[in-house]
């Protein structure tokens, strides 16, 4: 994978309310009339015939919660995906999850395919790049310290699964610089290989959410 500065440069070249259920009163009606041989009541109000209503199940009546939106950071990454299917040159380019973050290996398949590697992030001669660089923006920041745990898990398993030369990520000023390729300019190992894509694919859950395609 390409080597990066600092963890955010990384990211940016990859890409609730309690509701009050009311309360219902009922009122007792007061005699006021005369009793059989014209007795007045002596202020002692009359049991109804009929039961008061009772509250209601606040089970029952407690509207739902209401669905939570999408976050800002989808929404940015939805506009950059409708830049690349309409002038990027990837109609096919897949939608984010819903935590706004790709699904890049998805998005490396397409990358793969004879051609249609150049491009693939920022579309085409950049023609998407402004809406790279402000889906980057809007993303949520990570903690590091447990994005370079993570990291480290990763580049752990790939080369236990035959990678053997995939290196550790490391930290610098705080952020997390990602392992992989020693060195970016001359490649130790093949990943388009089918070692490297089998150890891809067994070592993806190691990756927190959004740092997958950083390492």
């Amino acid at each position: 994978m390409i080597q990066k500065t600092t963890f955010r440069t990384t990211a940016r070249l990859r890409l609730t309310a309690l509701v009050a259920v009311p309360v219902l009163a009922f009122s007792m009606a007061c005699s006021g009339g005369d009793e059989g041989g014209g007795a007045k009541s002596h202020g002692i109000a009359e049991v109804p015939d009929t039961a008061a209503p009772s509250q209601p199940d606040p089970a029952l009546t407690k509207p739902a919660a209401p669905a939570q939106g999408k976050s800002a950071f989808y929404d940015a990454q939805m506009t950059y995906v409708q830049c690349m299917r309409a002038k990027g040159g990837y109609p096919d380019f897949p939608d984010p999850k819903l935590s706004g973050h790709f699904d890049w290996a998805k998005i490396n398949e397409i990358g793969s395919q004879p051609g249609r590697n150049e491009g693939i992030k920022g579309g085409k001669n950049g023609v998407c790049a402004d809406e790279l660089m402000a889906a980057m923006d809007a993303m949520p920041k990570i903690n590091q310290q447990k994005a370079y745990e993570s990291m480290l898990a990763h580049a752990q398993c790939m080369r236990d699964n035959g990678v053997s030369k995939f290196t550790n990520p490391t930290m610098s000023a705080g952020n997390a610089q990602p392992g992989g390729q020693p060195n970016p300019l001359e490649r130790a190992f093949d990943e388009e290989s089918p070692t490297y894509k089998q150890a891809r694919k067994a070592c993806e859950s190691k990756l927190l959410d959004g740092l997958d395609g950083m390492q």
